[in-house]
């Protein structure tokens, strides 16, 4: 053995034996994944999955995003709904459903990058799926950093080392989340071959997770009933769960939308609760309302109005933005609070589109200029918030961009207004 073999070998072992007396002994919390997350909100990047226009609202109450999605999701999806979300100061991470959804350009605009790994389906989704993830990495995606960065040639051997490097590097950046599927009808059963006796018992599900904090040290584990409430069966697993690990974080996703059941599955020891479809329902819902507010309204009526036909018309009980809102335990009143943020979001559209029937074949400049002129809708409710000066640019760069939409017009360094479900 070489002496710097036997230097490195040394540090290595210093280095696990602080990790792990860190973690063990010290109780010293190093998990990368914020504890204070209690609430993630899954963000499809597909089309078809649309943002509110106040979206940046409801976020605001979340403790991050998850972007990521398995149908019909491309890295420039990707990359609008991660400019989205980071204009509205929201901390969001990437969870990609294949290894070529990868990049440099998303990777600088994730949080970090979360690698899914099904502790109970086949081997394929555990060890195969990774294993394809770290070829791309190494074999694609490092060659062309390496080309970028370093435009001069390395030679085959000092490439592969520093292609391995690279590699090992993104892994180690990167958060493993370590699923257990509960849902044998969902999509994620399928894709990982979770069949009826791949189902756990409580016991099973604390053994795996101990696996997973102690072997395969997952940062999270993540229980998965995928669209349906998984109710006493997930309660009785979580406890289990959350009695036996420590540093990894627990979540629970499938079928919330209900304050009672994010409750229950919070004080069953989950860290945090995951919720989508329901966020994106609001985007359908408000784009709904404002078709139908427009032929109930002469003029452009103001918040005040538009809030009291809502609750005159609606239960807002049973409205998506209360359902949505309800799963986050800390907000109050989460009927009110959706009574208000639907009115922003209709105010705003109805602005824009008067803004708009004001315009004659604009150019970028004249939308700018138009928008500039004007009281930009939502950013007075953006401040609420955002700090003022962000709040301001948020609401321009929207109206902006959804006017741009409007007119075919391009503009540069705008948002991609078409993930937003309501139009101008």
């Amino acid at each position: 053995m070489s002496g710097l073999t036997r230097v490195v070998r040394t540090l290595d072992t210093l280095g696990s034996v602080i990790s792990i007396g860190g973690r063990t002994v010290l109780s010293a919390d190093t998990n990368p994944v914020p504890a204070e997350w209690d609430h993630i909100t899954k963000v499809d990047p597909e089309d078809e999955k649309r943002l509110p226009l106040a979206y940046p609202l409801y976020l605001s109450h979340t403790g991050a995003v998850s972007v990521g999605g398995s149908q019909d999701v491309t890295e420039g999806n990707t990359l609008e709904t991660f400019e989205l979300i980071n204009a509205a100061s929201v901390p969001a991470f990437h969870e990609p459903s294949e290894a070529t959804h990868v990049t440099k350009a998303i990777r600088d605009q994730a949080e970090f990058m979360a690698v899914p790994e099904v502790l109970n389906g086949d081997n394929e989704s555990l060890v195969g799926t990774l294993g394809k993830g770290v070829e791309y990495v190494k074999e694609e995606m490092a060659p062309q950093l390496i080309a970028e960065k370093i435009p001069i040639p390395l030679g085959s051997s000092l490439e592969d080392r520093v292609s391995n490097f690279a590699a090992s590097w993104l892994l180690h950046e990167s958060v493993f989340e370590a699923y257990i599927i509960m849902n044998v009808d969902s999509a994620a059963a399928r894709e990982a071959n979770v069949t009826a006796e791949d189902l756990l018992s409580p016991r099973e599900a604390k053994q795996h997770a101990l696996a997973a904090e102690h072997h395969l040290e997952s940062e999270v584990i993540y229980l998965e009933y995928s669209g349906t409430f998984g109710g006493e069966e997930a309660i009785d697993i979580l406890e289990e769960i959350h009695g036996s690990v420590s540093w990894s974080r627990v979540w629970y996703g499938g079928g919330l939308d209900n304050r009672e059941n994010a409750q229950a599955i919070l004080d069953a020891g989950a860290d945090a609760v995951i919720v989508g479809d329901s966020f994106h329902d609001v985007a359908e819902e408000e784009a709904d309302l404002v078709a139908e507010a427009a032929d109930t309204f002469e003029g452009t009526p103001d918040r005040t109005a538009i809030q009291e036909w809502l609750e005159e018309t609606r239960d807002l009980e049973d409205t998506a933005a209360a359902r949505y809102l309800s799963t986050i335990v800390d907000v109050p009143a989460p009927e009110q609070r959706a009574a208000r943020y639907l009115a922003v979001g209709i105010e705003a559209a109805l602005e824009l589109r008067a803004l708009g029937e004001e315009l004659d074949e604009p150019t970028a400049s004249d939308i700018r200029t138009a928008v500039t002129e004007h009281a930009v809708p939502g950013e007075t409710a953006f401040a609420d918030v955002l700090d003022d000066e962000t709040a301001q640019d948020l609401a321009e760069e929207v109206a902006v961009s959804m006017l741009a939409e409007r007119f075919d017009v391009a503009i540069d360094d705008s948002l991609p207004a078409h993930h937003i479900a309501t139009s101008a």
